[in-house]
């Protein structure tokens, strides 16, 4: 049987290319969302109205027909159900054919290129909006589910950012199509219903990787932080892909939470301390760096670490005594998460040792001893930092 996969674009006739014309016409049943069918109710075919994967493939098997189309809106190749639908099609002659994309028919609308735009889609998610548009000039944010344009003005502006400037298309390709543009600011009561998709520019985002950020741009309490030059190392040590989960254990400030947010813009750190002034201190800082891939917790190591997303990466800055209990825990949740331990004494760095060697790693173990200089009078002093012990490895 022949299938066709078609993206149908905004509209389903006006933005239909000719290939996907064409590929409609041949078909005896066509298949998808009600909203998909509903452009070509007048053509008389045989129709199936599912989203759902597992349906249409059951349908397309049992249908009876000599060819099939699966409509899909915009394009089969940009956050499609496509992804999902082809391994279940694998006996049949599929073919897919692109269509236009929300996001390119709204850049032409506005005028923007977007070859070096970052595109983060929505469905089903509430993070990592601000975090996205920190670090790049232009983002294209897919909203679905529950995540309505206003929503993310909000998220905006609670991480600073209230002056970025946003574009929002309601409705593309339709009569009742809405774009409109201004500040974050001014959109966060916008009354957006429908289907959107929502731009943001922002012409002071991030053109660097921060790392080793200086200390004094945190905000401070009487909570321990890990200072820039070990920070710098232990972050590296991690090596933090951009979907990866990590664990900040004992987070304090939250240094180390931002700068592992930065490098994980795609994924979350989940950051872990005893003391509600710690995490109250790692939230801000979150905010004050636009970091919303950041979630905090109060509670001991490692029983708050039961009911959470499972670690890539683990960053353990303080455990009250619980190293073994937390480095059980970790094994049991992933055994090949790579995990960093900071010590500044002789009894914690043994037990991080220990710890690792109770699970077959043999880590990889770094005194780091920092000074740095200051200025009394015409004379520039050297002050010597404690030094610390980073230690490194995966368990398995």
């Amino acid at each position: 049987m022949k299938v066709y996969i078609v993206g149908i674009g905004m509209d389903g006739r006006k933005t239909l290319t000719k290939e996907a014309e064409k590929a409609v016409s041949e078909a005896g049943i066509l298949i998808g969302a009600e909203r998909m069918l509903r452009p070509f109710a007048d053509l008389g075919k045989e129709m199936f109205t599912s989203y759902i994967p597992r349906e249409i493939a059951e349908k397309a098997d049992s249908c009876g027909y000599d060819t099939a189309a699966v409509l899909m809106s915009g394009d089969c190749g940009f956050f499609s159900g496509a992804r999902k639908l082809l391994p279940l099609l694998e006996k049949h002659d599929v073919e897919v054919i692109a269509g236009i994309s929300s996001a390119s028919y709204f850049c032409s609308k506005l005028g923007l290129a977007y070859e070096k735009m970052k595109f983060v889609t929505l469905h089903g998610r509430a993070s990592n909006i601000a975090v996205n548009v920190k670090m790049n000039e232009y983002c294209f944010f897919l909203l679905g589910g529950e995540v309505s344009p206003a929503d993310v003005c909000r998220r905006l502006c609670e991480y600073g950012m209230g002056d970025v400037t946003v574009d929002i298309g309601a409705d593309l390709g339709y009569e009742s199509e809405r774009i409109i543009t201004g500040k974050a600011s001014e959109f966060t009561d916008a009354q957006v219903s429908g289907l959107a998709v929502l731009i943001t520019e922002n012409s002071g985002f991030l053109r660097y990787l921060p790392s080793a950020i200086d200390d004094g741009r945190f905000i401070r309490g009487e909570i321990p932080m890990t200072k820039a030059e070990v920070r710098c190392i232990a972050v590296s040590k991690l090596d933090i892909a951009a979907d990866s989960v990590v664990w900040d254990i004992g987070c304090g400030t939250g240094s180390v939470s931002v700068e592992a947010a930065f490098r994980c813009p795609d994924g979350k750190v989940l950051a872990f301390d005893k003391k509600p002034e710690a995490v109250g201190l790692t939230l801000e800082n979150a905010r004050s760096f636009g970091c919303d891939n950041i979630e905090a917790a109060e509670g001991r190591c490692p029983d708050i670490l039961t009911d959470i997303p499972a670690p890539d990466k683990v960053f353990i800055g303080g455990t009250s005594g619980n190293m073994a209990g937390i480095f059980e825990t970790v094994d049991r949740r992933n055994p090949q998460a790579d995990i960093v331990v900071t010590a500044v004494s002789l009894e914690t760095l043994q037990s991080a040792v220990s710890a690792f060697e109770r699970f077959g790693a043999v880590p990889e173990i770094v005194q780091a001893a920092v000074t740095r200089t200051k200025k009394i009078g015409a004379h520039t002093m050297l002050q010597a930092q404690n030094p610390v012990f980073i230690i490194s490895g995966r368990l398995q």
